[in-house]
C-alpha cells in the first residue's frame, strides 16, 4: 500500500484549472499540471480517492513504464519488461489503445497490436493459456502514449470513463457529459448555497451534479464498478474503507432551491427520471416553459447554469438566433443581481444574447469547441 506510483487524471481540453484546483483540494501528493488533465504520485488509497472524488477527470491512468521506440521491436520488448501477472490473470480479458504523434511509430492501430502481443505472449508463455481482447468492460484496459519516440505505457484504474457516474437512467437527445457539466459549476463561481436554475434542462445533468456538488457526494459512489477491482490483489477490504469514508463524508444541502426547466415536455420527463435515479426528485422542481418567457423571482440572486441548444445536435443554428435574443433580453431585464454560467458552443449565437462583460472560458465538448460565459446580471 505504502509503494508511490505516478499517475495521470485526463480531463477535457480547458479543464485543467479546475482539476487541478481539486487534485488540491482532495490533498493528492506531487501534483502538477498538464496539457490535458494532472500528473500526481501516491499509493493505492490516493488512486481509489481520486477515481471516487474527482469531478472532472475523466480517467485515472497509472504509468508503468517509459521508454524510447522506434521500431516495432523496441515498441514489443519495452512492453515485455512489464510483469503482466500483476494486472491480469491468464484467462482475463485485454484491451489496449494508442495515441501517437510525431513518432517513427505512426499508426495507433499497429501499435495496439504489437503492445498487445507482448503482453498475450508473456502470459502464453508463463500459463499456457492467453487473455482474450474485448473492447466493453475488459478486465485490463492498457493506454500507450506515443510522443516524439517516447513511450508511456499506462494502465486505466478507472475502467469505464469516469462521466459515468452511474446515476443516469435517459441519455436525452444532446447529454452534456457529467465531468463537462461539473466543470461548468465549479467554474461559474456559484457559491453552494444560492438557488440554481436551468432554463433549457434537457436531461438534468447540470442540476444532478450541481446537487452532487452542494452536498459534497463523492461522484464515483454511484458507479458498480472501476477498472482496478479486476485486477489480481486488489484491496477489495481497503477500497471498501475509501468508499465508506467518502459516503460518511456527504452533508445534504437540505434548503438549496434546484429548478430546471425546458420547452420540450419529453425533455422534462428524461430529467426527471434521471433525478428520481439520483434521489433529488424532492428537492429539484421540473416544469414545462419556454426560455424566452423566463421570469424568476426577483431579488431571488439565484445562479443561472444552463448549456442550451446551438446548433450542432440539437436544431438549426439559424433558427436559434431569436431563442438567444429573446433569452439574453429576459436575463438583462429580469435577472438583476443574479450570476451566469452558461455553455455555448457557438459564439454568433452567444453574441445574441448581448451581455458584454461575460468572461468566456473555452472548453471542449467531445469535438465541439465551447466556451463558458461568466457574468454578474447587472441592474437594468
Amino acid at each position: 500500500m505504502s509503494i508511490e506510483h505516478v499517475f495521470f487524471a485526463t480531463c477535457a481540453p480547458g479543464v485543467e484549472p479546475l482539476l487541478h484546483a481539486e487534485a488540491k483540494a482532495l490533498r493528492l501528493k506531487r501534483i502538477e499540471r498538464q496539457v490535458g488533465g494532472v500528473r500526481f504520485e501516491g499509493g493505492w488509497t490516493d488512486a481509489w480517492r481520486a477515481n471516487l472524488w474527482l469531478r472532472t477527470a475523466v480517467r485515472i491512468l497509472m504509468r508503468l513504464e517509459r521508454f524510447r521506440a522506434t521500431e516495432s521491436d523496441d515498441l514489443f520488448q519495452g512492453a515485455s519488461r512489464v510483469d503482466w501477472d500483476r494486472y491480469l490473470r491468464p484467462e482475463g480479458t485485454l484491451w489496449v489503445d494508442a495515441q501517437t504523434r510525431e513518432s517513427a511509430l505512426d499508426h495507433s492501430r499497429f501499435i495496439e497490436q504489437r503492445v498487445k502481443d507482448a503482453i498475450v505472449d508473456q502470459l502464453r508463455e508463463r500459463h499456457g493459456g492467453r487473455p482474450s481482447v474485448v473492447r466493453e468492460e475488459p478486465d485490463l484496459r492498457v493506454h500507450v502514449h506515443v510522443w516524439r519516440d517516447r513511450v508511456t505505457l499506462s494502465l486505466d484504474t478507472s475502467g469505464e470513463s469516469l462521466h459515468k457516474r452511474g446515476w443516469r437512467r435517459t441519455q436525452g437527445r444532446a447529454p452534456l457529459a457529467e465531468t463537462l457539466a461539473a466543470a461548468v459549476v465549479l467554474a461559474s463561481g456559484w457559491d453552494r448555497r444560492s438557488p440554481i436554475l436551468d432554463p433549457f434542462c434537457g436531461s438534468g445533468t447540470l442540476l444532478v451534479e450541481a446537487a452532487l456538488i452542494a452536498d459534497n457526494v463523492a461522484p464515483g459512489l454511484t458507479r458498480e464498478r472501476f477498472g482496478f477491482e479486476s485486477w489480481p490483489g486488489h484491496d477489495a477490504a481497503g477500497f471498501a474503507r475509501s468508499r465508506a469514508e467518502a459516503a460518511k463524508a456527504t452533508k445534504p444541502a437540505s434548503k438549496l432551491a434546484l429548478r430546471g426547466t425546458d420547452i420540450d415536455p419529453q425533455r422534462v420527463e428524461e430529467a426527471q427520471e434521471n433525478l428520481d435515479a439520483t434521489g433529488l426528485t424532492d428537492r429539484v422542481r421540473l416544469e414545462v416553459a419556454d426560455a424566452r418567457e423566463f421570469a424568476p423571482r426577483p431579488g431571488w440572486n439565484a445562479c443561472i447554469l444552463t448549456n442550451p441548444p446551438y446548433g450542432e445536435r440539437l436544431g438549426r443554428a439559424e433558427n436559434l438566433a431569436g431563442i438567444y435574443r429573446d433569452f439574453g433580453r429576459a436575463l438583462r431585464k429580469r435577472c438583476a443581481g443574479y450570476r451566469l454560467g452558461l455553455l455555448s458552443g457557438n459564439p454568433e449565437l452567444a453574441r445574441e444574447l448581448a451581455l458584454p462583460d461575460a468572461v468566456r472560458t473555452p472548453f471542449l465538448n467531445g469535438s465541439i469547441e465551447c466556451e463558458l460565459l461568466t457574468a454578474e446580471l447587472p441592474s437594468a
